[in-house]
């Protein structure tokens, strides 16, 4: 199964890009598409509902929506009427906000099967000259037209998936950060109150189930790491000793790469329990001084020079 795939850095709020790329039947708007109309006199949110649309050769597209999550900011629709000669097409638009910048990380993938003789050839026509050149298009219209956050907006549908969910943008390909940060006994190295920090036992750090010992500041602690995924560039790891006062602390990043300018999206998420008066310091500590510190001591440790240009 071939994989077309596309992402981007959109410089407005991840509420305002929603608001504009939520419209199934809002292609015009920021595509080359000419034309759209929903099948039936449907609602675009309406899931199930077919858009019918004509390219700018003329050529008419049908698609239908089988996914619209306004929680996590997605949609995922097929091919009714194909724009290509493929099969068992099934594309994703996901929206995931920068939250360092106030900014949006949006990526935009499909999966297919291509006939034989064709392989790689519409992987490089998906992902360049639809999904890559839409988003191109769609940078284009925020920047023109400085579109508002929508009145009421919220950032996350109910509670935020995590006690603390951040993300930042690493200028470094994401291939070269996975390697520095995968090293599960690699921080103690990049990160300037990070010190001693060692596997326990001699165990490798890429094994799952081994703890790294270190202190961070004056503060000794054991780490576990829970998962180690290659494929996804994502770790969790669970705290087994610290002088903090919270209970079933589990934490980890992940990174996503953006193919517009070859650099890296990075989230990090941590939950826990602790007192409601206890969290009012650990929280913005926790998301400052951990997480958004850690990717920015990264960055400059390792691509300072590339970024300088030097």
């Amino acid at each position: 199964m071939a994989r077309a795939y596309a992402s981007i850095i959109l410089k407005a709020p991840v509420e305002t890009v929603w608001s504009i790329v939520r419209d199934f039947n809002g292609l015009p708007n920021w595509t080359g598409v000419t034309a759209s109309k929903i099948e039936k006199g449907l609602d675009s949110d309406v899931v199930g509902c077919i858009r019918n649309f004509q390219l700018a050769n003329g050529a008419t597209v049908r698609e239908r929506l089988l996914m619209l999550d306004d929680a996590k900011r997605c949609f995922t629709y097929n091919f009714e009427t194909p724009a290509f000669p493929v099969k068992n097409y099934l594309a994703t638009l996901r929206l995931y906000p920068v939250t360092h910048t106030d900014q949006t990380f949006a990526e935009w993938e499909a999966t297919f099967d291509e006939a034989p003789g064709d392989e790689g050839k519409y992987v490089k026509i998906v992902s360049g000259d639809v999904f890559a050149a839409n988003f191109k298009s769609l940078a284009a219209l925020i920047a023109r037209s400085k579109p508002q956050k929508p009145a009421g907006a919220e950032r996350w549908k109910g509670f935020q998936p995590n006690k603390v969910w951040t993300s930042r943008v690493i200028k470094a390909p994401v291939d070269e950060v996975w390697k520095v940060m995968r090293d599960f006994a690699g921080m103690g190295g990049w990160h300037e109150e990070i010190t001693k920090m060692h596997m326990l036992r001699r165990v490798r750090s890429d094994k799952v189930s081994g703890i790294r010992d270190f202190y961070f500041g004056e503060g000794h602690l054991n780490e576990e790491l829970l998962h180690l995924d290659d494929m996804e560039r994502s770790f969790s790891y669970r705290i087994t000793k610290c002088g903090i006062p919270w209970m079933n602390y589990v934490s980890g990043p992940r990174l996503w790469p953006v193919t517009a300018d070859n650099t890296t999206f990075g989230a990090w998420t941590g939950d826990w329990v602790a007192s409601p008066q206890d969290d009012v310091v650990l929280i913005p500590r926790t998301e400052q001084n951990v997480y958004q510190r850690a990717f920015a001591e990264l960055e400059r440790n390792f691509f300072g020079k590339k970024k300088r240009g030097k």
